[in-house]
């Protein structure tokens, strides 16, 4: 689908079509890309400049390459990571995040409470603690969380009094119980005491809120799903490490020129099968502002002749080497030769804002050629 799309794309760039059918062939284009993307529309870009969580950024950065192909396709257990940032805006611990964003049809995977630990306050008299318990609760009744069935335990652990940093607490339980009824989720409470003992006032140890601090220290939810659209047409791989095929290749995908004279297509059919460049451009199909990395990447497309006999350079299947024989030596009516087409396909990986201004890290299969073979 992702080539009949370029196509399209590349069709209206040409200037051979009237105004009207340069609007109706890029819309048409868009929205197929979409469908590819799992989308029905884009989504709305962040009303004002938004840094994106370092956390999602890093992520980005060990599961994909600048161009947003794979480094590794094991990184992740799933194939959604999204971020939510805490609603409540409050100095107390209570937390609130909404999912409504979240499909049905998504599993949970894994989810994690992001806190930053900010440095401890300096406390007087003779007894110091080195560390804390700090405890997360899922809430069951709002107006009630201190009462016995109030709230539910989901982590508890001892914390440094000596350091500051990130710390990440599993809370998978409450957002299942979430995501299958929203009107469950009554957020959650942090409570800080010492080892054995009951809650500090003041605790001795703060975790930044969602007000009055920077926005890259925001209480934060990662959440590991799956949605279940997964390639199975060809074999995965992680980063290419392949070299192209065809020497040289340029950048960008030139646009094709529509009426090339008959021996330009002829030549193109002697060429042999070999990978060709095919530039998607974020920026210039207008996405460049709910898209954070990669602003770009190259899908790749295979083209050319698979002559009789196919070479091992050509990477035939031994069903495209049967057809080859038939075809050349005309044993069968209407048995063409083998055609030139991707035969190992790389998943690449996008960044960015959902309609809620939520950040996401998705990985979507088979978007990118790695090498080309007749089949």
């Amino acid at each position: 689908m992702l080539g009949t799309v370029l196509l399209l794309l590349a069709l209206a760039k040409t200037g051979c079509l009237s105004p009207a059918s340069v609007a109706s062939r890029r819309a048409e284009a868009l929205k197929k890309l979409l469908e590819v993307f799992g989308m029905e529309d884009p989504p709305a870009p962040p009303t004002h400049f938004k840094q994106p969580p370092q956390y999602m950024v890093d992520l980005f950065n060990t599961v994909a390459n600048a161009d947003g192909v794979t480094k590794n396709p094991d990184i992740l257990e799933g194939n959604t990571v999204r971020s939510f940032l805490d609603k409540t805006h409050s100095e107390e611990m209570r937390f609130l995040f909404v999912l409504s964003s979240v499909a049905k049809n998504e599993k949970i995977l894994t989810a994690e409470l992001h806190l930053f630990r900010l440095w401890p306050r300096v406390t007087d008299g003779p007894k110091r603690h080195h560390f804390c318990q700090v405890s997360v609760y899922q809430v069951l009744e709002k107006d009630k969380p201190d009462t016995p069935g109030g709230k539910k335990l989901l982590a508890a652990r001892l914390v440094s009094l000596q350091t500051s940093g990130w710390e990440v607490f599993a809370i998978t339980p409450a957002v299942r119980d979430w995501t299958e009824d929203e009107s469950s989720n009554q957020g959650l409470l942090v409570t800080v005491q010492g080892p054995g003992e009951s809650p500090l006032d003041p605790p001795p140890l703060q975790f930044a809120s969602g007000r009055g601090h920077h926005e890259s220290k925001k209480p934060m939810l990662v959440l590991f799903t799956d949605d279940g659209r997964r390639g199975a047409s060809l074999p995965t791989a992680g980063f290419p490490d392949v070299k192209p095929q065809a020497p040289d290749l340029p950048d960008k995908m030139p646009v094709p020129k529509l009426g090339r004279s008959r021996s330009t297509r002829s030549l193109d059919r002697l060429q042999p099968c070999q990978r060709h460049p095919l530039s998607v451009d974020f920026e210039e199909i207008g996405w460049s502002g709910w898209i954070i990395s990669p602003r770009g990447y190259n899908a790749f497309h295979c083209k050319g002749s698979c002559p009789f006999p196919l070479g091992e350079n050509m990477r035939p299947t031994n069903h495209a080497t049967v057809q080859s024989i038939i075809n050349a030596l005309k044993l069968s009516e209407g048995v063409s030769s083998p055609c030139c087409v991707p035969d190992k396909l790389y998943s690449i990986n996008l960044l960015y804002f959902d309609d809620d201004e939520n950040v996401v890290l998705k990985q979507y299969d088979d978007m990118v050629a790695g090498s080309c073979g007749c089949h």
